[in-house]
């Protein structure tokens, strides 16, 4: 099977996903969308990515041979039962966020239903160019999905162990980069309620001169994304649970995320201030 005779099905065509999708049709894929109930900001971003619109989501699924799953975690057990029930029988890649566990359970939800399973996870930013992003694959159909990245700005990275290990290393990497960026966010907040803000800052500034930037990017980066964050760290912890280890560090994180969610449709990022007086108080 060649890159050119994919027609791959794009659910759905988000910051990140619309990357992905850019890949595939970069690399001479067909890529399909479904436009049925998505924001006329979906359909900007999917137009300039050269997307084909298929109309429904059944459209798509009808006509895919691939259907590439980037969606927000909490989402994304119901879209492969969807998919699952409107009778597809292709590769289904699932390039969400989400725990192992929660992964090989998309994996038997769309086998179930006589189609094959690859298990992926993004690491980076929505790729604008090649080198700044990874999209590790895990699984037996792995290989076949790594073709699909071959030219465009992201890399596709096989491991060569089951399906569950993509979305392993994923939990295992954001649990780091979005775990501490809650915990710094989480210390300023304190330190402001303190009076003591501008004494820690200092203290970094001597003793650890990168993190007083850090703390601010904890904000106002992640603000606006805070939504979809929630339900990630809700899979670190299910994760880092059934490892039999705390899972406490992320369901604390998982709050911190759920109390900056507000600025989801904000037009510009909150100052640090803002954002910080959204976290107490919340009892």
């Amino acid at each position: 099977m060649t890159t050119a005779s994919m027609t791959v099905g794009l659910l759905h065509p988000g910051e990140m996903g619309v990357t992905v999708g850019a890949t595939a049709a970069g690399g001479g894929a067909r890529v399909l969308w479904a436009s049925e109930g998505r924001s006329q900001e979906t359909r900007f971003r999917a137009l300039e990515a050269g997307l084909e619109d298929g109309g429904s989501l059944a459209s798509v699924v009808r006509e895919s041979r691939v259907v590439l799953s980037v969606v927000p975690p909490h989402g994304a057990l119901d879209l492969a039962r969807t998919v699952a029930a409107l009778g597809f029988r292709g590769l289904y890649v699932d390039g969400n966020a989400v725990a192992p566990d929660t992964a090989r359970e998309i994996g038997r939800v769309v086998e179930t239903a006589g189609a094959r399973f690859v298990d992926g996870g993004i690491i980076g930013p929505p790729a604008r160019k090649r080198g700044t992003t990874r999209f590790y694959l895990s699984g037996p159909a792995a290989p076949e999905i790594a073709v699909l990245f071959n030219a465009g700005p992201m890399d596709a990275i096989v491991l060569d162990k089951p399906a569950g290990a993509a979305s392993a290393l994923k939990m295992a990497y954001a649990g780091w980069t979005k775990g501490s960026a809650a915990l710094l966010a989480a210390l300023r907040a304190f330190a402001m309620a303190e009076d003591v803000d501008s004494a820690l800052l200092a203290e970094w500034k001597i003793s650890q001169p990168d993190v007083p930037a850090r703390s601010e990017r904890a904000f106002t980066d992640n603000a606006r994304k805070a939504w979809r964050f929630v339900g990630e760290m809700e899979e670190i912890a299910r994760s880092l649970a059934a490892a039999d280890l705390p899972a406490g560090f992320h369901e604390a994180a998982r709050e911190i995320y759920e109390r900056l969610s507000e600025y989801k449709d904000a037009r510009t990022p909150p100052t640090v201030e803002e954002a910080a007086r959204k976290l107490p108080g919340h009892r």
